[in-house]
């Protein structure tokens, strides 16, 4: 029997630079950033859960509620994992809107039996917040919340982590400035 694949939007975050919780900004047609990526990724994937501290969203009770007292993707990733009966996720950061399909479905492809987690990397940079992650990184993840260390790219150097290079770091734009928000959003409309 086939596994059922999972997804999960981070939109947790405090958004201290959009000076408003970019997660609820309108976006794409849709009255949130939050609910045009969940229904982006309800169309590639049989499940899709939001990862925030509190439930803030009305269009569904797929949430995760991290419970843990930092605001941090790590601590997401950890209450994930404690959360969903699940071998692999993908995460996306709520404030990328412009990730594809090809994107996912050419991360997914590089996600081996060996790895802990495939991640995408454009000449920008990692994006830690864009790939898939398995269950065998939770006792890791686990330990560096514990000791205090959230920066991902530590997890992911410790992890047995597969990196897939894009040529391109238009798709991965974040909207964390209103400037960016408001450059998106004229994006998403001329398409």
């Amino acid at each position: 029997m086939r596994q059922k694949s999972v997804a999960v939007v981070f939109a947790g975050g405090k958004s201290s630079r959009m000076k408003r919780d970019k997660a609820l900004l309108s976006f794409g047609g849709y009255e949130t950033l939050s609910e045009f990526q969940y229904r982006k990724l309800a169309a590639w994937f049989d499940e899709v859960y939001l990862a925030s501290k509190e439930a803030k969203f009305d269009f569904t009770d797929n949430l995760i509620l991290d419970c843990y007292d930092v605001y941090s993707p790590l601590s997401a990733i950890v209450s994930v994992f404690e959360t969903l009966p699940v071998e692999e996720v993908f995460i996306l950061s709520v404030d990328t809107p412009l990730i594809d399909e090809s994107i996912v479905k050419t991360l997914q492809k590089n996600l081996t039996s060996d790895l802990d987690a495939v991640i995408a990397q454009t000449p920008e940079g990692l994006h830690p917040l864009c790939g898939f992650y398995k269950r065998s990184i939770l006792p890791l993840a686990s330990e560096h919340l514990q000791k205090n260390e959230h920066r991902l790219q530590t997890l992911l150097d410790r992890a047995h982590t597969g990196y897939v290079t894009f040529e391109s770091d238009a798709a991965f734009i974040n909207l964390n400035t209103p400037e960016e928000y408001t450059e998106a959003v004229k994006l998403i409309s001329s398409v």
